[in-house]
C-alpha cells in the first residue's frame, strides 16, 4: 500500500465564510490626532529555527541564499566570499554536518514551517544539502580559533553529540581529545545509518574539517578499560560524555535471545563494518522507526544466498567471523516484513522512507504486537508470533492492548529488534541513574559532578540532529565552567540567531553605545527605534503573518531515485541527488522570513502618513531597512497588517 498525504488548503484569505462585518482603515486612518500605540519592530524566532534540535539558524541561511542578507564586503569594495560559502558558514556555526544532515535528518523544522499554511513547506533539508556538497566540492574549512586557552576537555564518543561539543569547544580555544572505542570517528552516523544513505565520502569529509581545527582523536580507546575515569579527571579541565546508546533493546518476549534474534545496532554494525554479506530467505524486523528502516532497506538489499549455512549470517553479526560464503551462488531476494506496534501513519519513520521501503517490496504491517518466538530442534526461531494491538501513548506512557484470538506466526530465518537502543555503562556505571541512562540540568551538566556534561543518546535517544544540538549546548556550559563563571540559566528557546550588531560591523557601521532592555530606545544607531529582539523566548505563529502576501508556489523537490523490488537487490547507491544551484535559490525564496524584515516594502508603501520610512541606503543592513517617523504616526495599525512576516507589530501602549 502507498502513504498518501492530502494537500494542504490554501489558508490565507482575510475573511472567512459568513464574516460579514467590514473592517475600514478609514476608520483608524481619520481617528488621525492620537494613538496610545505605535510600530515597534520585533525579530522573533520562526518555527522552522524553534523545531530544529540544533538550533540552526534557518532563516539567516535562507535569506543569504535567496539575496536579501548579502556578503560582507572587503576593503576593495567586492564580497569577502560567495554567498553560498557565506550562507554554508551561517549554518554551520550550529551543525557542522550540514550535508550529512540534509541527507538523513527527518528535518522537524519543515513540519514546524509557517508555510505549510500557504501551500507546503519550504524544502529546508534540500538547501542544508546543496549548501553542503558546495563547502565539500570547493573544499571549505573552518577558520582555526586565534586564541588558546590552555584548558583541555575529554570527549567520551566520537558520535554526532561528541564531535559536535568537540567542534564548539575548539572554537571557542579550548583543546579538545576525542576518545572512542571504535576504529573511526562518525558514532551512530557511520554505524548506524547505511553508507547508501550517508556515503561515507561525505562523512568523512565533514568529520575531517573538526579535526583540522586541532580537535584530537584516540581511536580503539575504551573508557573504563583502556584509560581510566580517574585518569581523565586528573589529565583534563572537563569530561563531556557522548558515548551514546549503541547496545541493543531485545525483544520483551521469552526465548528472545535464540543465535538468530539479533538487535538492529548489531546488525547495522555488522553491514557497516562490512562482516554482513548476505541475510536469511525471510526476514522479520520489528519496530517502526527510522532504524527499523534502515534494517530493513539494508536486508533487501544484501538478499539471501540457497547454499549458505544460517551460522554464517550468525557468526557475522555477532562479530566472530567475517564470511566470505559462495559469491559463485547467484544472490536472491530476501523476504523482508517490518511489523509496528502503531499503525503506518502513525509510526515514527520518516514518511518519505516508508515510501521508499514499500516501493522496494517491503511488507510493512501496523498494529501488530510480538507476543511469543517459536523456535526449532536447534533452538533457532522459525517464526515470530504476533498478534493485533492498540498501542496509545498516555501521560507520557506506552499503552498496548493486545488482541486476543488474532495471534499468527509469520516465518523468519532472521528476526531483528529494532525497538529501541540501550546504552553500555561498563566501566561507567557511576554515570548510570538507574534507568539507563543520564540525569543532567538544562545544561547539560551531570548531576552532582561539577565539569563532568553529557548528550546525545545517553540522556534520551532521539535524532542525530539532536545530539548535535547537545553537544553545542555543553560547550556554552563548559566553556563558563572552565572560565570560573555560574551557569547561567538556558533561554526559553536554544537557537543560533541573527545577530544585528554582527551584520552591522560586517557592513563597516559604527555602533552606537547598547543597552538591555532595548525597548523604546532611540539614543544608539544599533537598530532601528523600538527594536526587540525576541527570539530567545517567542516563536512567531502563522496567525501573527500575513499570508495574503505570499503567492501559491510549488516547492521544488530534490530527485529520488525509487527502486523497485527487483532493482534494490544489491544497489547500494545513493538515492537522493541535491538540488541545482537555481533550484536551491528559487526553493530559498519561499521562506517567508517569519519574524524578520525581507524588505518587501508594503510598510512603506501602504502607511497613509508617509511615516514609515527607509533607513538611508548608507547606514542600512539586514534588520535596518525602515524605521518609523513617530512625529508623523498615527497609530492605524495598517504597518503591521501588511507586514507579512510579522516584524512589525503595535506596542507602546500596553
Amino acid at each position: 500500500m502507498a502513504v498518501t498525504t492530502e494537500p494542504n488548503k490554501l489558508n490565507f484569505r482575510r475573511y472567512k465564510e459568513g464574516d460579514v462585518k467590514i473592517k475600514r482603515w478609514q476608520e483608524q486612518i481619520f481617528q488621525a490626532s492620537y494613538s496610545h500605540k505605535c510600530p515597534t519592530y520585533i525579530q522573533s524566532t520562526p518555527p522552522c529555527q524553534g523545531s530544529c534540535p540544533a538550533g540552526e539558524d534557518i532563516r539567516g541561511y535562507l535569506a543569504i541564499a535567496r539575496g536579501t542578507e548579502k556578503p560582507p564586503m572587503g576593503a576593495d569594495g567586492k564580497p569577502t566570499m560567495a554567498w553560498q560559502e557565506y550562507a554554508w558558514r551561517r549554518l554551520t556555526e550550529a551543525n557542522p554536518f550540514p550535508s550529512v544532515m540534509g541527507r538523513v535528518c527527518p528535518a522537524p523544522c519543515e513540519t514546524g514551517c509557517n508555510r505549510n499554511a500557504v501551500e507546503d513547506h519550504v524544502g529546508i533539508n534540500s538547501v542544508e544539502h546543496f549548501l553542503g556538497e558546495y563547502a565539500i566540492t570547493h573544499k571549505l574549512g573552518y577558520a582555526k580559533p586565534e586564541k588558546n586557552t590552555g584548558k583541555k576537555v575529554a570527549i567520551i564518543g566520537g558520535g554526532p553529540a561528541g564531535l559536535s561539543c568537540a567542534y564548539q569547544l575548539a572554537l571557542k580555544g579550548h583543546e579538545a581529545t576525542i576518545f572512542d572505542e571504535r576504529e573511526f570517528l562518525g558514532g551512530m552516523m557511520r554505524y548506524g545509518i547505511p553508507g547508501f544513505r550517508t556515503p561515507r565520502e561525505v562523512l568523512d569529509a565533514e568529520i575531517q574539517r573538526i579535526l583540522d581545527i586541532g580537535v584530537k582523536a584516540r581511536l580503539s580507546c575504551r573508557i573504563g578499560t583502556d584509560v581510566t575515569l580517574e585518569q581523565l579527571r586528573q589529565d583534563y579541565d572537563a569530561v563531556f560524555l557522548g558515548m551514546g546508546a549503541q547496545a541493543g533493546r531485545a525483544l520483551p518476549i521469552p526465548d528472545a535471545d535464540a543465535p538468530n534474534v539479533v538487535t538492529a545496532t548489531s546488525f547495522l554494525r555488522a553491514f557497516n563494518d562490512g562482516r554482513l554479506r548476505h541475510v536469511g530467505r525471510r526476514v522479520v524486523v520489528v519496530g517502526g522507526g527510522d532504524t527499523s528502516i534502515d534494517v530493513a532497506t539494508v536486508a533487501r538489499r544484501l538478499g539471501h544466498i540457497e547454499d549458505a549455512k544460517p551460522t554464517d549470517m550468525e557468526e557475522a553479526i555477532a562479530g566472530r567471523m567475517a564470511h566470505d560464503v559462495a559469491e559463485i551462488s547467484a544472490k536472491q531476494g530476501a523476504e523482508v516484513t517490518l511489523t509496528s506496534i502503531f499503525n503506518i501513519d502513525k509510526m515514527q519513520a520518516n514518511k518519505h522512507e516508508i515510501e521508499q521501503a514499500l516501493a522496494e517490496g517491503i511488507a510493512i504491517r501496523g498494529g501488530l504486537s510480538p507476543i511469543a518466538l517459536i523456535k526449532g530442534p536447534d533452538g533457532r526461531a522459525t517464526a515470530l508470533r504476533v498478534a493485533q494491538c492498540e498501542a496509545k501513548i498516555v501521560s507520557g506512557r506506552l499503552e498496548i492492548k493486545v488482541m486476543e484470538g488474532t495471534e499468527e506466526d509469520i516465518p523468519c530465518d532472521l528476526i531483528v529488534s529494532a525497538i529501541g537502543q540501550a546504552v553500555d555503562f561498563s566501566g561507567l556505571e557511576e554515570f548510570d541513574n538507574g534507568k539507563g541512562a543520564v540525569a543532567t540540568d538544562k545544561n547539560y551538566q551531570i548531576a552532582g559532578k561539577p565539569g563532568t556534561f553529557a548528550g546525545g543518546d545517553l540522556i534520551r535517544p532521539h535524532l542525530l540532529t539532536t545530539a548535535i544540538g547537545h553537544g553545542s549546548i555543553a560547550a556554552e556550559g563548559i566553556d563558563r565552567f572552565l572560565a570560573k563563571e555560574d551557569l547561567e540559566r538556558r533561554p526559553k528557546i536554544d537557537v543560533h540567531v541573527f545577530d544585528l550588531a554582527r551584520k552591522m560591523l560586517e557592513k563597516g557601521l559604527t555602533i552606537g553605545q547598547t543597552h538591555e532592555p532595548m525597548r523604546g530606545t532611540d539614543s544608539t544607531n544599533v537598530a532601528v527605534h523600538n527594536f526587540e529582539n525576541r527570539s530567545d523566548r517567542y516563536v512567531i505563529p502563522q496567525d501573527k503573518l500575513f499570508l495574503g502576501h505570499f503567492a501559491y508556489t510549488s516547492r521544488l523537490k530534490r530527485k529520488i531515485i525509487t527502486l523497485d523490488e527487483r532493482t534494490a537487490l544489491g544497489n547500494f547507491q545513493e538515492r537522493i541527488e541535491p538540488l541545482a544551484e537555481a533550484d536551491a535559490i528559487a526553493e530559498a525564496k519561499r521562506c517567508m522570513s517569519c519574524g524578520m524584515c525581507f524588505e518587501c516594502d508594503n510598510c512603506v508603501v501602504y502607511c497613509p502618513q508617509i511615516a514609515v520610512k527607509r533607513v538611508p541606503k548608507k547606514e542600512a543592513t539586514m534588520g535596518r531597512y525602515v524605521y518609523t517617523d513617530y512625529d508623523r504616526c498615527i497609530g492605524c495599525h495598517i504597518c503591521a497588517d501588511v507586514c507579512p512576516t510579522g516584524y512589525i507589530q503595535m506596542g507602546l501602549g500596553e
